[in-house]
């Protein structure tokens, strides 16, 4: 651990918890209490089987947290991918997440599985500060077309626009399959390529949405997967994706000039950033955007903080935040210029508990 980064606190840790693993976190920021949402597995660590959204907050920026909460879950379910934003109007939290049935795996999704197990996405929200959370109210016909097999929200933070004509949306970045008409005589890697970035946004404060930008790239270089976005000082946002299984590279991005509604290009590989294949997290803080990610090419350890000067356009490695095995990650901005970072790793499991830490970014 760098002595530029406080020592970290664990906050999901399955020992001693009903839950067998704890994996996928996403952060949010309100004031000096954080909100730490992550995917609570409860019979194994894979992707498939119960799972449901929990949420432990803390109210001192993040040095104590509050017992675990049960944000969404449904009996015979995967409820995951949290994505949180808070509405500017009312002042709200509000959570989108998916869900589909515990026994649908992704190729299976990814085929088109009935409605009942498919992949579906719902909102919620909190007026209370997370205390309290409304039932999940279903935005799947507003946001997947029928064609789309797999669906999956961030997975991590979404953004609220501050400047400009979209300021006040919500924006949550999102990535999808085609469900085309040949697919039974695909191979599960062809099956597997048929992802697509986009996002959604909400201009009613998250109590409607609608698609914005589809970004298919049917090339084999480029196949976009789990995204996060920024909001750059010029008002344009910063879309940084997963490149799940293209020959490019690990990275890739892409800029909107209209608040998401489309793409200025199609996402383009990033060359200098280093990956395993895996979620990574953005977020700007004053004129320099920070990306996080572990940056071993071929296993998840090594979770960097690389740093852009130029929106993006370039990147170099600025901090090691953890030098052994690490995954998931999502950075998150705090009071006074901190930022601070949650963030799965473990001695032998890139995954073994989800900790949180915060650093200066100006330090590097």
């Amino acid at each position: 651990m760098s002595s530029r980064v406080r020592a970290p606190e664990v906050v999901f840790d399955p020992a001693g918890s009903r839950y067998h693993t704890f994996r996928i976190p996403s952060i949010a920021v309100r004031g000096e209490t954080l909100f730490a949402f992550c995917e609570g597995r409860l019979n194994s660590s894979a992707d498939a089987g119960e799972i449901e959204v929990v949420l432990r907050r803390s109210d001192d920026g993040g040095r104590t947290w509050l017992p675990l909460q049960v944000v969404s879950a449904a009996a015979g379910k995967t409820c995951g991918n949290p994505v949180p934003l808070i509405d500017p109007a009312s002042g709200d939290l509000v959570l989108v997440t998916v869900r589909n049935g515990a026994d649908a795996v992704e190729i299976s999704v990814a085929r088109g599985t009935d409605p009942e197990n498919g992949r579906r996405v719902f909102v919620q929200r909190s007026s209370d500060d997370g205390e309290t959370w409304t039932a999940v109210e279903e935005i799947t016909a507003q946001v997947k077309p029928d064609d789309w097999g797999w669906y999956a929200t961030g997975p991590c933070h979404g953004i609220t626009l501050t400047q400009g004509p979209y300021a006040g949306r919500l924006v949550v970045p999102a990535n999808h399959s085609f469900v085309p008409a040949d697919f039974d005589g695909l191979d599960a890697a062809g099956a597997m390529r048929l992802n697509g970035g986009h996002c959604i946004y909400s201009d009613d404060g998250g109590r409607s949405w609608q698609r914005g930008f589809v970004d298919r790239n049917d090339g084999g270089e480029i196949n976009a997967n789990e995204t996060t976005v920024v909001e750059l000082a010029d008002g344009r946002l910063y879309f940084n994706t997963r490149n799940h299984r293209g020959t490019g590279p690990a990275r890739a991005h892409a800029y909107s000039s209209d608040g998401g509604a489309t793409l200025d290009a199609p996402y383009a590989g990033i060359p200098e950033i280093t990956a395993p294949g895996i979620q990574g997290s953005v977020l700007r803080v004053g004129d320099r955007l920070q990306l996080s990610t572990p940056v071993h090419p071929e296993i998840r350890r090594e979770l960097t903080v690389f740093v852009s000067t130029d929106d993006g356009l370039s990147w170099k490695p600025g901090l090691v935040v953890h030098p052994g095995m690490a995954g998931y990650s999502d950075l998150v901005p705090l009071p006074g210029g901190q930022v601070g970072l949650f963030y799965e790793a473990g001695e032998t499991s890139s995954f073994a508990t989800l900790s949180y830490v915060s650093f200066d970014p100006s330090q590097f």
